[in-house]
């Protein structure tokens, strides 16, 4: 066989995927308004636009979509949306809908505040969490690494991580 044909029957080197960046966290409320506040007043989240007509595509993936809002928090975006209808009621806050969402941290002292911020909002009671569990401890593993989990109103669970230089 050529050096040609042999040429054309191996696989074609292909150039490596950029690495995708993450735009937006897209998370599905039965109570707009609750879960709007919360990432507001939690995040500092800005809201960005919000939409009430949609593309057939969108419509057809989420059926009975009535609105939807994007919050924005630095270069963190997320897009809160409520449905009517079929697939209106909020999914079992034990059913996973994703096991959790990693949220990185500059300090130890921002991943006190973090999770400070968190129970003062969890304990004002202007909010209805969907679980009604308090944010963990801050746990540091032999790698010096510390974190907390705590849940949104909607039983979406976020971990606040810092990762020292040296990990």
């Amino acid at each position: 066989m050529t050096e040609n044909a042999v040429a054309t029957l191996e696989s074609p080197r292909l150039a490596p995927l950029r690495a995708a960046t993450f735009h937006h966290l897209g998370i599905q409320t039965a109570d707009l308004d609750n879960c709007v506040s919360w990432y507001q007043d939690f995040f500092g989240c800005k809201e960005n636009w919000s939409l009430e007509e949609f593309s057939e595509l969108t419509t057809s993936r989420l059926p009975g979509i009535v609105k939807l809002v994007e919050l924005r928090a630095g270069g963190t975006r997320f897009h809160l949306f409520e449905r009517a209808g079929e697939g209106a009621q909020a999914p079992d806050p034990g059913d996973a809908q994703f096991q959790h969402v990693c949220m990185e941290v500059g300090s130890p002292a921002e991943m006190r505040a973090w999770q400070r911020h968190w129970i003062k909002l969890y304990e004002s009671g202007r909010y209805h969490f969907a679980r009604n569990e308090p944010a963990t401890e801050i746990v540091t593993d032999a790698d010096g690494v510390q974190s907390f989990y705590a849940f949104d109103v909607n039983g979406l669970e976020y971990e606040f991580t810092w990762i020292p230089e040296a990990a």
